[in-house]
C-alpha cells in the first residue's frame, strides 16, 4: 500500500510523521520533490532504525528552499507531473509531500495532483496553532472533493484538546496518533510513537 503524508502547513511535521510511519510499517520511503537542503530523505534515514527500509531518489531535487514552482524557475527546471512516477517498491511505500496540498509545482499542477495520480491513502498531519482548525478542515474538504481516501489524522505538537475535538467532530476522521512537543527527536522517540501508531493503524 502507498501512504501519502501531507499536512496543513509547511512546518507541521510531515518528515517526523513520515519517519514514524516508515518505522512502524518497515516501509520504503520516497520524497518526490525536494526543495533545498538538508534533504528530508536524509532526516528520515537518521530517524528510522529498522534495516528493511529502502530510500528512493527524488523525482526532482531543487536547490532553492522555496515553493517547488519558484525553486524550479530559479533552477531552470520545468516540473512535469508525468515524470513523477512511483518507484518500484516491493513493500509499503511512504510518500512525503512538499508543504501543503495546494503548494504549486508549476502553473497548472499542485502537490495534491501527485497524490491524485497514484493509488494511495492520505495521512493528514495537523499541528495546533491559532487558525489550524480552519486550515485542517479546508485541507480535508479539498482531499475529499478530489476523491482521495484519508486514512486519518495525526496531531503534532502541543496539545489543544478543544481544537482536536472539533477537528475530529467536523472531519469524522480517526485520530491515528498524537505527538507531544518533544525536546529531542531521535530514533528512540520515533520507535516510541511507531509503537503507539501501530495500535491505532
Amino acid at each position: 500500500m502507498n501512504y501519502f503524508i501531507t499536512a496543513i502547513h509547511t512546518d507541521s511535521g510531515k518528515t517526523l510523521v513520515s519517519a514514524i510511519v516508515t518505522e512502524m510499517l518497515e516501509a520504503n520511503y520516497w520524497k518526490p520533490i525536494q526543495s533545498g537542503e538538508p534533504k528530508d530523505t536524509d532526516a528520515v534515514k537518521r530517524l528510522v532504525s529498522n534495516s528493511k527500509t529502502q530510500y528512493f531518489k527524488e523525482a526532482y531535487f531543487l536547490k532553492t528552499p522555496a515553493s517547488p514552482h519558484a525553486s524550479a524557475i530559479i533552477d531552470g527546471v520545468q516540473i512535469d507531473l508525468s515524470q513523477i512516477v512511483l518507484p518500484d517498491s516491493t513493500s509499503d511505500l511512504v510518500i512525503e509531500g512538499a508543504g501543503g496540498v495546494l503548494v504549486p509545482l508549476n502553473d497548472k499542477d499542485m502537490v495534491i495532483d501527485i497524490a491524485g495520480q497514484i493509488d494511495c491513502e492520505v495521512v493528514l498531519v495537523s499541528n495546533l496553532y491559532l487558525g489550524s482548525i480552519n486550515h485542517t478542515l479546508l485541507t480535508y474538504e479539498l482531499l475529499k472533493s478530489r476523491g482521495l481516501k484519508v486514512k486519518g489524522l495525526i496531531f503534532n505538537g502541543q496539545s489543544n484538546p478543544e481544537s482536536e475535538r472539533i477537528i475530529e467532530l467536523y472531519t469524522g476522521l480517526k485520530v491515528l496518533l498524537r505527538i507531544d512537543q518533544e525536546e529531542v527527536i531521535d530514533q528512540e522517540v520515533v520507535k516510541k510513537y511507531a509503537a503507539q501508531l501501530k495500535e491505532n493503524w
